[in-house]
């Protein structure tokens, strides 16, 4: 078996020893790292490659950056999301794992004020990745798309609607648009196995969030049909958000057959 994870560590370099024992403690095979925040030459390889890791990063000063960490060799490495040469924000990356298995790392753009260009660069965003997965599934491959969306799906996968009606993760366009994406034949991991409302994968630093559980899901893992056919299990795992100095989102996980 092959187990996936994805987590936005909210700085690779601050959450440095959560993220040691947490690779130590949970074992994952794969994992899609989102808010890296560092240059690729910043990433503390040494200590993530002693724990049996190869890795490939797409990082940026101080904003963004995603990466792949594998504990077999990553091949087939690209960097930045396909249809926009003048996009210089690190938010996407892809590669091959174990020999079959394609996997991306996506940082959706957050897309607030939603009346600031940072929305309309958000749906940008969107329909390239759209795009793009309708390309990729030519291919037939097992492809694991796992990342920060920041697309809250459903009303209830918020602690409270109203309290994010004027979000951009919430609104009729965010929303339509990933479901545009998962209609051409993706499966979301978590809710093959988890049909329950008020699942949550990120809480905010402010307010109690995390001790009152107010949170949102917005970290998904999306399989093509390929993969989805060999998907066994998936999950949410809590135990890193509750951790000091914790990031404010925690690890959604999946496991393929092999």
């Amino acid at each position: 078996m092959i187990k996936i994870a994805t987590w936005n560590v909210n700085s690779i370099k601050a959450r440095l020893p959560n993220a040691l024992a947490w690779l130590k403690e949970f074992a994952p095979d794969v994992v899609l790292l989102q808010e890296i925040k560092t240059v690729d030459e910043g990433f503390p390889r040494m200590e993530i490659e002693d724990l049996g890791y190869n890795i490939e990063t797409h990082g940026q000063k101080t904003y963004n950056g995603v990466a792949i960490l594998s504990k077999s060799p990553i091949e087939d490495v690209s960097r930045g999301l396909p249809g926009d040469d003048t996009d210089e924000q690190a938010r996407y990356i892809e590669g091959t794992a174990f020999g079959n298995l394609r996997v991306a790392s996506v940082y959706l753009p957050n897309g607030n004020p939603i009346d600031t260009e940072k929305f309309p660069y958000k749906l940008g965003w969107m329909d390239r990745l759209y795009s793009h997965v309708q390309t990729s599934l030519e291919d037939e491959e097992s492809i694991i798309l796992g990342g920060d969306y920041n697309v809250i799906p459903n009303d209830d996968d918020v602690y409270d609607p109203n309290a994010v009606a004027g979000d951009a993760l919430t609104q009729p366009e965010s929303r339509a648009r990933f479901q545009a994406i998962k209609n051409l034949g993706l499966t979301d991991a978590l809710r093959s196995f988890n049909h329950a409302p008020h699942q949550y994968s990120y809480w905010d630093y402010q307010r109690g969030a995390w001790q009152k559980d107010n949170g949102l899901l917005i970290d998904h893992l999306l399989l093509t049909p390929q993969a989805a056919d060999r998907l066994t299990d998936a999950g949410i795992d809590k135990d890193p958000r509750g951790k000091e100095k914790a990031s404010d989102h925690t690890p959604v996980w999946c496991v393929l057959d092999d």
